[in-house]
């Protein structure tokens, strides 16, 4: 298709795949599982903490109208938490754009940008306040 997410920070918000339909745009962090290093300092580095597993982990940026993946953050160990992977990213994002984002992220308020974070409501399921 030709179309690829932006690496670059400084690009994403000037992208028309951000833009596209209004930014309205959703933030999330992939794991990726990895096979268990031999060596046992690359066993350290790649291990996750999350389920005896060692991953890979990157920041997604994608469009919520189009579904679109507008940026793709740098490969980072599965155990860097996810704020602190986009705050690395210093992603530039497009004026009066709207970022949703989950708990994994709480703390992450770009400025200028409005944010939202569902929260857990008492019964089952999540609400979206």
């Amino acid at each position: 298709m030709g179309m690829k997410p932006a690496r670059d920070r400084q690009k994403v918000a000037s992208t028309i795949e951000a833009i596209e339909g209004g930014a309205n745009l959703s933030l999330d962090a992939s794991e990726r599982e990895l096979q268990r290093p031999v060596k046992i300092d690359k066993q350290k580095e790649k291990y996750s903490g999350k389920k005896k597993t060692h991953t890979d982990k990157n920041v997604l940026l994608v469009n919520e109208n189009t579904s679109k993946v507008v940026f793709l953050s740098a490969t980072a160990e599965g155990k860097k938490h996810d704020k602190k992977l986009a705050d690395e990213s210093q992603i530039s994002y497009p004026q009066n754009a709207s970022l949703t984002k989950d708990t994994g992220f709480q703390g992450y308020e770009p400025e200028g940008i409005l944010t939202e974070q569902p929260k857990k409501s008492k019964g089952k399921g999540v609400d979206s306040d």
